[in-house]
């Protein structure tokens, strides 16, 4: 399969936190602005991006754009993920498990918007130790990069996909 072109693809994209940091200066305050934004074609590309700015417009654009260029293929089976996963990142952890046809996404924040994007219709997550939504985006594409599909693990292993699945 050739490789898609960034510009191949059609992006969509959910801003996922914008926080606002004070200096405080003589005369008053001096705002800056974070944002953080997700972008997927919603059939397995996904990326995630950190914008920060003077104004919230600016920092939203650049985390866009940085979300543009970081966007990677997740392996999405029948509208699942082929095995459970834990991400991590920092003292953050993501667990992923799939989930039968008709669950949904049970999931939250940053989570949530990553699955979306990336085309996954049915599975269950849990967020453990540090809810903070940088680090809990970066644990679940951690958790979204580490996964397998049985026919790549079979050819790792140099073995049939049949001797994958029944040990």
């Amino acid at each position: 399969m050739a490789k898609q072109k960034l510009s191949d693809l059609n992006l969509k994209d959910k801003i996922v936190y914008v926080g606002r940091t004070a200096k405080v200066v003589k005369g008053g305050r001096r705002f800056n602005f974070s944002a953080i934004v997700i972008v997927g074609d919603e059939e397995g590309h996904v990326g995630y991006g950190l914008g920060k700015a003077g104004e919230v417009s600016d920092a939203v654009t650049k985390a866009t754009d940085a979300a543009k260029k970081a966007v990677v293929k997740v392996r999405v089976q029948n509208g699942t993920i082929p095995h459970e996963v834990i991400g991590r990142f920092g003292a953050a952890k993501v667990l992923i498990r799939p989930a039968t046809p008709g669950t949904g996404v049970i999931a939250a924040g940053g989570v949530r918007a990553i699955l979306e994007l990336a085309g996954v219709k049915d599975v269950l997550t849990k967020s453990m130790g540090s809810s903070n939504p940088h680090n809990t985006v970066k644990a679940a594409m951690n958790a979204l990069q580490q996964l397998e599909d049985v026919a790549s693990v079979a050819s790792r292993r140099g073995v049939s996909i049949d001797k994958v699945l029944n040990g």
